[in-house]
């Protein structure tokens, strides 16, 4: 993963997939290249319903922050391995229902911090930090993350599809270091890649460690993800952990997963 602030032109590899290039095509973006196309052809071949698994893990992210900052009073946002800038991002979202809403964009991603930093140049409450988003003392140390995040106020800890990209050394102590510097009442929204056979978990782990030359963690199973929420000693909120297809399910037309060989899943989680 990729490590602080680069200055110049951002370098890509084009050779090697992204995750978050990957995601861009899955949703129907035009930011990625030919080795990522090829990526997710070989990923639909294994979970055919990875492209309806995008778009409705997107519908969740929207739905998520609309309901943080509708009716908990959330205000700042911390998005880590946020990815490419699409439709209906969490600034557009939490700045509909309170224009001061102030949002920290987190991934490691070159061409996600230009893209971002491009579309949010006259946007004041809104910044791109491209950093590891294991980092949490460079994070929290940056600038704009100093200038956004007021230590304390409650903040939304965003961790939407993310974990599956990380060791499992990684995950609960970043979890934890995150944890420490939020604010009483902050909110954690954990959800990732899930499967209760063992063979899809395989392959599909498999596929991307070798794709993205180690940059991944794994598929996980559901009482692994529901262990992270349990350790960190939170409180979940309704509808508990879930599908988040299901997660608060509006009127929005959403693609029907044929198969729940894998899933989206997870939840948000109430600090005490």
């Amino acid at each position: 993963m990729g490590q602080g602030e680069q200055s110049g032109a951002p370098r890509v590899d084009t050779h090697t997939p992204s995750v978050a290039r990957m995601y861009d095509w899955l949703l129907g973006g035009v930011d990625n290249y030919r080795s990522d196309r090829d990526a997710c052809a070989e990923l639909l071949e294994i979970v055919p319903d990875s492209q309806a698994l995008a778009l409705n893990n997107r519908a969740f992210l929207r739905r998520v922050v609309r309901f943080l900052a509708e009716e908990t009073g959330i205000r700042q946002f911390l998005d880590h391995g946020s990815g490419l800038p699409t439709l209906d991002n969490v600034h557009e979202i939490a700045q509909r229902v309170d224009p001061a809403s102030r949002v920290v964009y987190i991934d490691n991603d070159p061409i996600v911090s230009a893209h971002g930093r491009t579309r949010l140049e006259q946007n004041r409450q809104t910044a791109v930090v491209q950093a590891d988003m294991t980092d949490t003392a460079a994070i929290f140390a940056h600038d704009e993350v100093r200038r956004l995040i007021r230590p304390d106020e409650p903040t939304a800890a965003l961790f939407v599809s993310v974990l599956h990209c990380l060791k499992d050394e990684q995950v609960l102590p970043m979890l934890h270091r995150v944890k420490r510097e939020l604010a009483p009442g902050s909110i954690f929204v954990i959800c990732q890649l899930v499967s209760e056979r063992a063979d899809i978990r395989d392959r599909v782990t498999g596929l991307m460690a070798d794709a993205t030359h180690g940059s991944w963690g794994r598929v996980r199973a559901k009482a692994e993800v529901a262990a992270y929420f349990d350790d960190l000693g939170v409180t979940v909120r309704e509808p508990g952990l879930v599908n988040v297809t299901t997660w608060r399910a509006d009127t929005e037309v959403v693609p029907r997963q044929r198969t729940d060989d894998w899933e989206e899943w997870g939840g948000i989680a109430l600090l005490p």
